[in-house]
């Protein structure tokens, strides 16, 4: 008797403890979703009505040609491939530096690498922000890649590096050292091994490591709007969306900077939804060893 009661208070707690994480969970949720709800609605929204604020966050008249203003006075065929651009090149650059420097903090021995790797993992708890953003476009002047998105894309890439080699690197741990071992004895070098052997066991954490820089790539915004001021054929979405805030006469048009950012939200939003399972997969396999 004594046992059933006690299950019985366990079991109740439990649920207690579920019900306050399902509601924790609910709020941190809604509070995360609500700005893009409210840009998405606003889309839909006449300017005035944006400008006078009010508590109904529903559109009192759903108003379909912002989109269609938003889509014409921005160069959206242009800022789209300039952004598609832009996230891929700070992809592929992040997915070919990450899983090399992972693979080699996990495998290889040499002096400093604790070091080295300490250095890395606290650069992901520091971010300087803008205050290197003078130093680096004064170089991209003397480089002469001050109006190029290139430099954007190389930046942008070594931006994420701390945090990318730390996830492949606790990914590379979880990896049985005996597929190494194996490889050696079969005449691969240490490069080889990682093209023929790791790589393709890697799959998993590059596509977090490829959706997260993708995504980081494609929101970025400071970086493309210094580096083209000059040159408005190179801006991306993240720019040029802002940019149709201006397109009003006098007043601020918010609609069709809402309108500008919905339809720049469309492609990584579905981007997500075909790669989440890969990107939580990815995500944990890399948080267990490390």
């Amino acid at each position: 008797m004594r046992i059933h009661k006690d299950t019985a208070v366990y079991s109740m707690k439990t649920r207690i403890v579920r019900a306050i994480l399902c509601l924790f969970m609910a709020i941190v949720a809604a509070i995360t979703l609500y700005p893009v709800i409210y840009v998405i609605l606003g889309a839909f929204k006449l300017n005035g009505e944006l400008l006078a604020g009010g508590s109904n966050i529903f559109p009192e008249k759903w108003v379909v040609d912002n989109f269609i203003q938003a889509w014409n006075k921005a160069n959206f065929a242009v800022y789209t491939l300039n952004s598609i651009f832009l996230a891929g090149g700070v992809m592929l650059l992040s997915l070919l530096s990450s899983s090399m420097a992972g693979y080699v903090f996990a495998r290889k021995k040499f002096k400093g690498k604790e070091l080295l790797y300490g250095l890395f993992v606290a650069f992901m708890f520091i971010n300087v922000g803008s205050v290197t953003l003078r130093p680096l476009f004064e170089l991209a002047i003397k480089l002469k890649m001050n109006t190029s998105l290139w430099s954007v894309v190389f930046i942008s890439a070594g931006g994420g590096q701390a945090t990318y080699i730390f996830l492949v690197r606790g990914y590379m741990n979880s990896i049985p050292k005996e597929l190494d071992e194996a490889a050696k004895i079969d005449g691969c070098t240490f490069f080889q091994t990682f093209n023929k052997v790791i790589l393709p066991v890697l799959k998993p954490i590059l596509a977090t490591v490829a959706l997260l820089s993708f995504r980081g790539g494609w929101n970025e915004y400071i970086l493309p709007l210094v580096f083209t001021m000059t040159n408005a054929a190179k801006r991306p979405l993240t720019v040029g969306v802002i940019m149709l805030k201006n397109a009003g006469d006098g007043a601020a048009a918010w609609n069709i900077m809402f309108a500008g950012a919905t339809i720049a939200i469309i492609p990584i939003l579905t981007i997500y939804i075909f790669t989440s399972k890969y990107f939580i997969k990815g995500l944990t396999a890399g948080a267990v060893k490390g």
